[in-house]
């Protein structure tokens, strides 16, 4: 089955692509022909997920799904959340939100946190979405140059090393977006017949 990861994120589509059995055929946006930023304005995880995935199927005919994800620090009421990629400002710098949320937590002993991704599917008769979590905390400062985002400063429960210190196979085992995209395979090859 072909279908389209509706994201420019080459280190999302290398984690997919690991991810994915044999039989289904993995898409970029590029493969299709869509070169442009996919907007993403909505106030939720949920709702960008679906506005995404919604554009790119009612635009270029592909089934496809979309994620969006968010880091949810307690002590600071969820954030960055939904602004997880333009926490510290719109171009998107991971350095400068990382920065910003270690500024944020300075002097905070409650360092929970939890990754969270949501998967829209969406094809002629489905639009499903499947949620991804992983808890854990944030350290006092980055650790492991692997991964994106803010995996330097995550560490998941039951582990002693950031999600930047892991290998990718371990981190595609526990991630939220792991956990997410699992959901999905497993729907998606309950459909196989």
């Amino acid at each position: 089955m072909k279908i389209c990861f509706a994201t420019n994120n080459k280190n999302k589509l290398e984690e997919v692509q690991q991810m994915l059995p044999p039989h289904f055929e993995l898409v970029s946006l590029e493969e299709i022909g869509c070169t442009e930023e996919l907007r993403e304005d909505q106030n939720t995880l949920e709702g960008n997920s679906r506005q995404k995935a919604e554009y790119v199927y009612k635009t270029f005919g592909v089934p496809c799904f979309a994620d969006d994800t968010g880091l949810e620090v307690e002590a600071i009421n969820g954030e960055p959340g939904v602004l997880s990629a333009r926490y510290a400002g719109n171009e998107r710098n991971n350095e400068a939100n990382m920065a910003l949320l270690l500024s944020k937590l300075d002097g905070q002993s409650n360092r929970k946190a939890q990754f969270r991704t949501v998967i829209t599917f969406i094809t002629p008769s489905e639009d499903i979405q499947f949620e991804g979590v992983v808890k854990g905390e944030i350290i006092k400062e980055k650790a492991g140059d692997r991964g994106f985002g803010y995996d330097p400063l995550f560490i998941p429960e039951g582990y002693s090393e950031t999600f930047a210190q892991m290998s990718m196979n371990v981190k595609n085992e526990i991630s939220h977006r792991a956990r997410a995209f699992n959901q999905l395979v497993k729907y998606l090859s309950s459909k196989k017949s």
